[in-house]
């Protein structure tokens, strides 16, 4: 199975609607097709907020990632922020996840992002250890907060 990443563009929304409706219910996130299709269809038609990846065969994906950018002073300028990562089930510890987690960053340094960071549920052990392996480290004295609007 490949870890292969391309990204996504306004053909592939029907495709992405199916991958993240499985993750939002997988984690029980609140969402309707309405709203996920509003929240996609920027970033796959090219605003530039974000970016969204295939994971796998372009013609059926086995995930996807969405990728969204802000700007830090701490990190040197562009930095990115991994929104939401899924593999699908049927294809977990294989190794994918961990192949994206390793190609995406030096894809991203080369084009002159500082630093990845994402969220991770503080109870979800494989989650982290998945980070952990592919670098990424928990920063003790931060918290990540939201407000939503």
């Amino acid at each position: 199975m490949s870890a292969s990443l391309h990204l996504a563009g306004p053909d592939d929304l029907e495709k992405l609607l199916t991958l993240v409706a499985s993750f939002h219910a997988e984690c029980g996130i609140d969402s309707t097709e309405e709203q996920r299709r509003g929240a996609l269809l920027p970033l796959l038609e090219g605003i530039p907020y974000g970016a969204i990846y295939l994971i796998g065969p372009a013609r059926a994906p086995i995930g996807y990632l969405v990728m969204t950018f802000s700007w830090s002073v701490e990190f040197g300028g562009l930095d990115g922020m991994i929104d939401e990562l899924f593999i699908r089930p049927a294809v977990r510890g294989r190794g994918i996840a961990t192949e994206v987690l390793h190609a995406l960053p030096r894809t991203l340094g080369e084009a002159g992002v500082g630093a990845i960071h994402l969220e991770v549920d503080r109870t979800n052990e494989a989650a982290m250890k998945l980070y952990r392996r592919a670098r990424f480290e928990p920063r003790a004295q931060y918290m990540l907060m939201s407000r939503r609007l």
